[in-house]
């Protein structure tokens, strides 16, 4: 007898398609809210790094590449862990998990305020914060949250959530430089740390319902779910996808402020243009959640990377400016993490929600890898160098790559590949 693939589901309503919970405080509304809070502030702070780069490096006389080998190790260990603590959010838990990243994480940036050596400085900013985001990050909140609703409703719910991460962006990339500016770089590390700590009562949010809504499956842990995905060239195709969205943004976000003021742009404007990175990408995250609940998710995905490709290369080609900055930022920004809820939601669509947590961070795995290459890179070529447009146009290259790999993806549910069927990709207007 052939083995059915697993998909499991939460219990549904006889009329809607939407799971159903018993009664609760923890309703749909306050886990979106809540896990919106916490990728505002656990996302929106990694994003502040690229403003540490140039005063950190000065005052301690290091060159650029160990303070990106710093954030490069952060991104791959926040990406090797993520499995690890997706699949234990899966078996125990999404509000613990994300209770013990808050406290990893802000002892993480408090650390990172005293790091005056490199090896203090790879110890918090790489192995605390890498694992304190691994726990607090996409991977675990996106499982909580993608439980909750139906397949048709999800990418705009996991598109919120992200946006959460755009308004964490933005508003605390201005915040940031603000208090470096008032406060210097030790100062503003030590007030973000404990800004870290609102996470850790938001936790208590993401228990409950958003742990108990998805009844066992096929697969009967998250190991064998993990495998059984993973046998699908389907999978490595998003995991080759993410890779490029990690080494994109991380890139961008590292680098952006100092090669800028190397340009002789003034640092606001820097600071003004990530934080338009942020602002912008609240649009972009929901707009991208919204079409996916009309249209093709790898469609949708191959059109985005081209789209970043074009504005990496209009960016580069073009005289700098404090406007070229600003249209950079809010075109990169609407496509920024436009990603990470077409990817969630793909994932959820092709293999169910039982296990979103676990198959979800393996994907991303492959966006921190890119991430670390990305950032890594950064650094190494421009201390080599003195410039950084090898990278520039390497970025430019792997949105293509990546607009090419989505392309084939197929996004049918384990019942329609059973059955094979494609009806929604044939009801797609795309």
């Amino acid at each position: 007898m052939t083995r059915p693939p697993f998909h499991a589901k939460a219990p549904m309503t006889e009329s809607s398609s939407t799971p159903t919970f018993p009664k609760t405080w923890r309703t749909p509304l306050m886990v979106v809210l809540a896990g919106f809070l916490i990728t505002a502030v656990g996302i929106g702070l990694r994003n502040t790094f690229g403003l540490y780069l140039r005063p950190m490096t000065e005052t301690y006389g290091w060159g650029r590449e160990l303070f990106a080998l710093a954030i490069g190790l952060q991104n791959l260990i926040w990406g090797l862990s993520a499995p690890i603590t997706g699949a234990i959010a899966d078996r125990y838990g999404t509000g613990r998990v994300i209770l013990f990243g808050g406290l990893v994480y802000s002892l993480g940036l408090y650390l990172m305020s005293m790091a005056d050596t490199p090896i203090a400085l790879m110890f918090s900013t790489s192995l605390l914060i890498g694992l304190g985001t691994s726990a607090t990050g996409f991977g675990v909140v996106f499982g909580a949250v993608g439980r909750i609703v139906g397949d048709k409703r999800r990418s705009l719910y996991l598109g919120i959530v992200a946006a959460g991460g755009s308004f964490g962006q933005f508003i605390l990339v201005l915040a940031s430089h603000g208090l470096i500016s008032n406060l210097g770089w030790v100062g503003a590390l030590a007030a973000v740390a404990a800004l870290c700590l609102v996470i850790v009562p938001l936790s208590s949010v993401l228990r409950g319902r958003a742990d108990r809504t998805a009844i066992a499956g096929v697969a009967s842990n998250p190991l064998e779910a993990f495998k059984e995905a993973g046998s699908q060239s389907r999978y490595w195709l998003l995991f080759a996808g993410f890779f490029v969205c990690g080494f994109h943004i991380t890139f961008i976000a590292t680098h952006l402020p100092a090669f800028l003021t190397d340009r002789q742009i003034a640092p606001d404007v820097a600071a003004t243009g990530l934080g338009l990175i942020g602002l912008f990408n609240i649009l972009g995250s929901l707009a991208f959640g919204s079409l996916g609940a009309m249209y093709s998710h790898r469609k949708l995905l191959s059109g985005l990377y081209l789209l970043r490709a074009v504005f990496l290369a209009l960016f580069i080609m073009l005289p700098l400016s404090t406007f070229s900055v600003y249209f950079f930022a809010a075109g990169m920004g609407f496509l920024w993490l436009g990603t990470v809820p077409l990817t969630g939601a793909l994932v959820s669509r092709m293999y169910g929600a039982r296990y979103m947590n676990t198959l979800f961070s393996g994907v991303f795995l492959g966006h921190q890898v890119g991430a670390f290459l990305g950032v890594w890179l950064g650094g190494r070529v421009f201390d080599l160098t003195g410039s950084y447009n090898i990278v520039w146009w390497l970025a430019v290259g792997l949105g293509v790559f990546a607009a090419l790999v989505h392309w084939p993806i197929d996004e049918r549910s384990p019942e329609e590949r059973a059955l094979g069927t494609g009806k929604r990709l044939a009801e797609d207007p795309v």
